[in-house]
């Protein structure tokens, strides 16, 4: 296959029969990743993984491979279905501008009555401001861009992707236009990620609050933990216990605080639900997800299977 690099990606093409792909993951419904790869290259990423059965050898962030595939012949077989656009890949990454994927998508699924959920950290979601705005008018939908800092600098470390205040502006101009945004304050980095001041930034212009935890596994875990050691040091002790011992009670205590933050701000908290609302604003649902292996397959039920504490020593 032949490649071309642009702006030190290394961009392929890759021919696909189905650009729909059933999901497994706690929402349920189908994903659609119109890209294979990410140049936002997030030191955190957990769809590095598919590296392995990709056959790149660029290091992850450095290449992408721009997806093609039938056109869509029956949209409407998705009515009511959750479909989740960017799951291993973000949608609205840079080359997105020049290849058109994702709006290619939206176009053919603007008449499913699915409900659509676009997942980003771009502000190029405002190219498509006019097709969304039809989208809205005939199907659920919901754009959600990642915030895990107010930090320009430690954002700066941790992925390419554009700066903390281009993506609050996007969200902001999305939300007025009348569309539900979501703030996803994932992945929470423990003792980094404030999620109280992330929430007062962001809660006039969204509808829902999502929380993860930072999950570190593969191999950016030793890439993660050499970094808060390098950075961080006095945090370094809270991070070998919580992924070295699995002791989970600092999230448990985030969970204690987000669900006073609710109470405290008058906002609705739930575990393990995307519930799909516009709300008063000023005060959106604050979502759990932390865990969320715990919750896969549970098809955004609310169900939890919480498995004992288990701490190390």
């Amino acid at each position: 296959m032949e490649k071309k690099i642009i702006n030190g990606i290394a961009v392929g093409t890759k021919e696909t029969k189905n650009i729909m792909t059933k999901s497994n993951s706690p929402l349920g419904g189908y994903c659609v990743n119109p890209y294979v790869g990410c140049p936002h290259a997030c030191r955190y990423c957990y769809a590095s993984f598919m590296k392995r059965f990709t056959g790149h050898t660029e290091e992850w962030g450095k290449f992408m491979d721009v997806k093609d595939w039938p056109a869509i012949k029956d949209p409407r077989k998705y009515a009511g279905e959750f479909v989740n656009i960017g799951t291993v890949t973000d949608g609205y990454n840079p080359l997105e501008e020049t290849y058109g994927r994702t709006r290619r998508v939206l176009e053919e699924l603007k008449d499913s009555g699915a409900e659509l959920l676009i997942c980003t950290k771009s502000d190029l979601v405002l190219r498509d401001l006019d097709l969304l705005k039809e989208i809205n008018q005939k199907n659920r939908l919901t754009v959600s861009w990642s915030i895990n800092t107010l930090d320009e600098d430690f954002k700066n470390d941790m992925d390419e992707a554009v700066s903390i205040e281009r993506r609050l502006a996007a969200m902001k101009q999305v939300y007025d236009a009348g569309i539900r945004t979501v703030c996803f304050i994932s992945p929470v980095f423990p003792g980094i990620t404030d999620i109280e001041s992330i929430f007062l930034r962001t809660r006039e212009q969204c509808d829902l609050v999502w929380l993860e935890n930072l999950n570190l596994r593969g191999g950016f875990k030793k890439t993660i933990m050499d970094y808060i050691a390098e950075k961080y040091p006095d945090l370094l002790p809270l991070y070998e216990q919580i992924y070295n011992r699995k002791d989970r009670s600092y999230f448990e205590d985030l969970e204690k605080k987000a669900e006073a933050m609710a109470a405290q701000y008058g906002c609705r908290f739930v575990d393990n639900q995307t519930p799909y609302e516009r709300v008063e604003k000023g005060h959106p649902t604050i979502v759990n997800y932390f865990y969320h292996e715990e919750i896969r397959g549970s098809d955004n039920t609310g169900k939890r299977s919480r498995k004992p504490a288990h701490t190390e020593q």
